[in-house]
């Protein structure tokens, strides 16, 4: 096997059983009320940004906290390493963007409040742009993810 391909392979791998675990965590936390809607923060609901940023949905203190947790947490390799370059951060920048889209997923598909079936714009208010049956921010992160991780294993041409 290909050495680029291995890594890609073991770093996705990761990030699944990154997600698996964290979406097991919210569902613990926020049980059948999605997106923190019984958590006892501040929200802000309407907003001109949050359609802009947020997919329209509500910014809450939990999610203040918790995506900049997440994106310095994907970093700490850099950290720990001492190496940073501008191929590193578009793959750490992939995965942040991989994490969120299957922990969402794995959040519908392994709450018992939900389950896959219940996943669609009826029942799930808070993402409010779909397209193909999932949320349109699927779409555009990975289509952005992808992307990213095509520049982060893009080989140097010797010249």
């Amino acid at each position: 096997m290909n050495s680029s391909f291995k890594n890609l392979f073991l770093t996705l791998l990761w990030v699944f059983v990154l997600a698996v675990f964290f979406a097991q965590v919210e569902i613990q936390i926020e049980g059948a009320n999605g997106w923190g809607g019984s958590l006892p923060t501040w929200r802000i609901k309407n907003h001109w940004l949050l359609d802009l940023f947020w997919g329209g949905r509500a910014m809450t203190g939990y999610h203040a906290w918790v995506f900049p947790f997440i994106a310095i947490f994907f970093h700490f390799p850099i950290i720990w390493m001492s190496q940073w370059s501008w191929k590193i951060q578009a793959r750490i920048a992939a995965c942040i963007i991989i994490f969120w889209i299957t922990e969402d997923c794995l959040w519908f598909v392994m709450n018992p409040a939900y389950g896959i079936s219940s996943f669609n714009p009826v029942l799930v208010p808070w993402h409010r742009h779909w397209l193909w049956g999932t949320p349109i921010d699927y779409w555009i992160g990975g289509v952005v993810a992808i992307l990213l991780l095509c520049y982060s294993y893009k080989k140097e041409k010797v010249r």
